[in-house]
């Protein structure tokens, strides 16, 4: 929904798919020790290349023109905005009013609107910018979109990305972007911000699925003589290459390290769950997405047995009384997480008495 007031926005609900079980399962996300330094930048990935085919029929050639109005807004991000606003109906109106495919209030649409096709589908304006004609309204976004982006580069901390501040701002407005430095602190805002970046995903027709870890060259269970299969030991070489990365309390996804919030409103990297997400995701080829926190990647996949362990299968932790803490077993007795706010990605070892006296679940994937 586009148009509200930062304030306004913090009590409104997104218009479409509901973010309330998103918004609970972040409250559950791991929060472990201190909040860290604020570390170097590492540069994000997001999707930009568009899967055509994912597309309902007819608005493909219209995001993909929108995906090219600026550089912090690509077609896979347009479409991830559509799902999340209006579930790609085109007559959606909101309890706000808030209207069409990208779902505009008409005070905001009055400022914004865009007269980019005729409301018989063709490419040719008919003189009218309405935001029921699906062109008119993603190119709307999208211009709108870049206006955000610009307008939130100056209130973006060193390391931040401008695409989720922009996100910040659709949802929440500039100002309260503005205000707090970043993503401001409202639990709606923030799980908009990680429900888009994270659907991105389902929109691109990019992916990676190497069976040789980034940082070695090596397949990556050499070192221990155990395999994971084609699948496992490409899950343990997406993680890999992370190693060292910072942990980000919310940050990261899919797409690679991200500017988390909270206690990671100033770090880009991963958290526990995010970075077992995004080496799922890369090595599935993008294909295989799971849910963005802990509590509920240990209910997805193949549920495995300890003595069954290999690599590349999903360990979870319940640390403080919920399964709060996730990894990836690599073989001889190690996994690789994000551990806590300080600390990075590394490797640890799953015998130590800290984790096996904790309840544990395996998952298996792929």
């Amino acid at each position: 929904m586009v148009g509200h007031s930062a304030q306004a926005r913090s009590t409104v609900l997104v218009t479409g798919l509901s973010v309330l079980g998103l918004v609970g399962s972040l409250i559950g996300l791991s929060v472990l020790g201190a909040v860290g330094q604020e570390q170097d930048t590492v540069t994000e990935g997001f999707a930009t290349t568009l899967d055509a085919q994912k597309i309902p029929s007819g608005y493909a050639s219209w995001v993909e023109q929108a995906g090219q109005l600026c550089p912090e807004v690509s077609a896979p991000l347009v479409a991830a905005q559509i799902e999340a606003e209006s579930g790609w109906n085109p007559k959606a109106v909101s309890p706000a009013q808030a209207q069409g495919l990208s779902q505009f209030i008409p005070g905001t649409w009055a400022t914004w609107g865009v007269d980019a096709a005729g409301k018989d589908g063709s490419a040719e304006p008919d003189g009218v910018a309405d935001p029921f004609t699906p062109g008119d309204a993603i190119m709307t976004q999208a211009r709108y979109d870049c206006w955000l982006a610009d307008k939130v580069k100056d209130a973006a901390p060193s390391g931040a990305d401008v695409t989720r501040l922009m996100l910040a701002a659709y949802n929440a407005g500039p100002g309260a972007v503005q205000q707090y430095g970043g993503v401001p602190p409202y639990p709606e805002t923030q799980a908009y911000v990680v429900r888009i970046i994270e659907a991105m995903g389902r929109y691109t027709g990019t992916g990676t699925a190497t069976g040789t870890s980034t940082s070695t060259g090596e397949p990556s269970g050499e070192t221990s003589g155990e395999t994971g299969g084609a699948f496992g030991d490409r899950v343990v070489a997406a993680a890999r290459k992370w190693l060292g990365t910072p942990y980000s309390w919310g940050g990261g996804g899919v797409e690679g390290p991200g500017l988390g919030f909270a206690q990671g409103a100033n770090t880009v990297g991963f958290d526990c769950s995010s970075l077992v997400q995004n080496a799922v995701y890369q090595a599935s080829g993008g294909t295989l997405i799971l849910p963005r926190v802990s509590q509920l990647q240990v209910t997805a996949g193949e549920s495995v047995d300890r003595a069954d362990i290999r690599p590349g299968d999903v360990i979870g932790f319940a640390l403080h009384g919920s399964y709060d803490h996730i990894g990836i077993y690599i073989g001889g007795g190690q996994f690789i997480h994000a551990p806590k706010t300080g600390d990075v990605v590394k490797i640890s070892d799953l015998n130590d008495a800290y984790y096996t006296s904790k309840p544990q679940k395996i998952r298996r994937f792929g």
